[in-house]
C-alpha cells in the first residue's frame, strides 16, 4: 500500500531525475551501495575452525556477517584444495547453506614467489575458482624478504605477482597483496618497499588489501596513502589497535584506529569488500567478532 511518506518520496525521486541523466543515477546509486556487507576474515576463528567448522560457520552467520575471507588449507600443508577437513566444493556448500559467500581466499604461494614453480599456484586458483572467489590474495612475502628485503627484491615480487595476476585473470580472478608492517620501511630517500609494489605491478591486475592495523602501525595514515594511489585498495582488513600498545590488536571501534574518517574515503581508496580481522581475541571470541561486526554495522557503513 502506498502512504503519503512514500508517495512523496517517489515524487522526490522523480524529480531528481528530470534533471539527471541515467549514468549519473546509476553511478550515485553504485556509490551509496558500495560498501553494503560486512565480511570477516577466517584466520580470527582459526582455532574454532580446526575444532568444528560447521559450528563455527553457522555461528558468524548467526552473528550477521555476509562473507568470509578464507586462508590457505592447513599450516605446513599448501597444496590442499579444500578447508578445515572439506572439500573446497562442499566448503562452499556449507557457506551458501548460511546465506554466506567468499569474495577473497589468502593462499601461499611462496614456492613460486621464490622459485617460479607455478604448480602449487595453479592449484590454489582452482580451489579459489570451486569456492567462487573473486580476488586471489598473497598473504606475505617469503621470510627473508620480510627480514632483509631490498628494493630489488620488491621488484622482483611485483614482477612475479604480475605473472601470478595473468594466470588468474585467465579464471576470472583478480590478484592482490596483504600487507604487514615489514613492507613500509625506509629503503632509502624515502622509498619503501610498499611503495615498490605499488609501482611495478599493474594496476589493470594487482589491487592491494589494505591490512588497517599494520599500516597504521608502521606510521601510515590510509587516507594519505589513497590520496597517493587512488583506486588501489580493493578490500580492507578492519583491525583495530589498542589505545596504549601498538602491537595489542582489539576489537574494532574500541580502539585508537579513526575508522569514520578512514571509510569516508573508500571510494577513493577503490573498495570492494571489507573483512574484520583479529589476530589475537582476549575475550570469548564470538563475543568478540559480535563486537566488531555490531561497530561496523552501526557506526560505519
Amino acid at each position: 500500500m502506498t502512504t503519503r511518506r512514500s508517495f512523496l518520496q517517489k515524487v522526490s525521486y522523480a524529480g531528481a531525475a528530470a534533471f539527471l541523466s541515467p549514468s549519473v543515477i546509476a553511478t550515485a546509486l553504485a556509490q551509496s551501495s558500495k560498501i553494503s556487507k560486512i565480511g570477516i576474515g577466517l584466520f580470527t576463528l582459526r582455532e574454532q575452525l580446526t575444532a568444528d567448522v560447521k559450528t563455527t560457520i553457522e555461528q558468524v552467520a548467526k552473528i550477521g556477517y555476509q562473507q568470509v575471507e578464507t586462508y590457505f588449507g592447513y599450516p605446513g600443508k599448501y597444496e590442499v584444495k579444500g578447508f578445515w577437513g572439506l572439500e573446497a566444493k562442499d566448503f562452499n556448500a556449507l557457506l551458501k547453506a548460511n546465506g554466506l559467500s567468499s569474495p577473497s581466499g589468502h593462499y601461499n604461494v611462496t614456492e613460486f614467489l621464490s622459485s617460479g614453480d607455478d604448480k602449487v599456484l595453479k592449484s590454489h586458483i582452482e580451489t579459489a575458482s570451486t569456492v567462487n572467489q573473486q580476488y586471489f590474495v598473497i598473504p606475505a612475502l617469503p621470510t627473508d624478504i620480510r627480514a632483509n628485503g631490498t628494493l630489488d627484491d620488491y621488484k622482483r615480487m611485483a614482477a612475479k605477482f604480475n605473472q601470478a595476476a595473468e594466470l588468474c585473470q585467465k579464471a576470472g580472478l583478480k590478484l592482490a597483496y596483504h600487507n604487514h608492517n615489514f613492507e613500509f620501511k625506509d629503503q632509502g630517500s624515502g622509498v619503501t618497499g610498499y611503495q615498490t609494489l605499488l609501482n611495478e605491478t599493474d594496476p589493470k591486475l594487482v589491487g592491494f588489501e589494505l591490512d588497517i592495523f599494520w599500516a597504521v602501525n608502521a606510521g601510515l595514515n590510509p587516507v594519505d596513502m589513497f590520496k597517493k594511489n587512488p583506486g588501489r585498495y580493493k578490500m580492507f582488513h578492519v583491525k583495530d589497535m589498542d589505545k596504549t600498545d601498538k602491537a595489542v590488536f582489539v576489537e574494532v571501534g574500541s580502539g585508537r584506529i579513526d575508522f569514520k574518517s578512514i571509510f569516508a574515503e573508500s571510494k577513493l581508496a577503490g573498495v570492494d569488500y571489507i573483512f574484520t580481522e583479529q589476530d589475537i581475541i582476549k575475550k570469548e571470541p564470538y563475543e568478540s567478532i559480535a563486537e566488531s561486526y555490531n561497530y561496523i554495522r552501526k557506526n560505519l557503513l
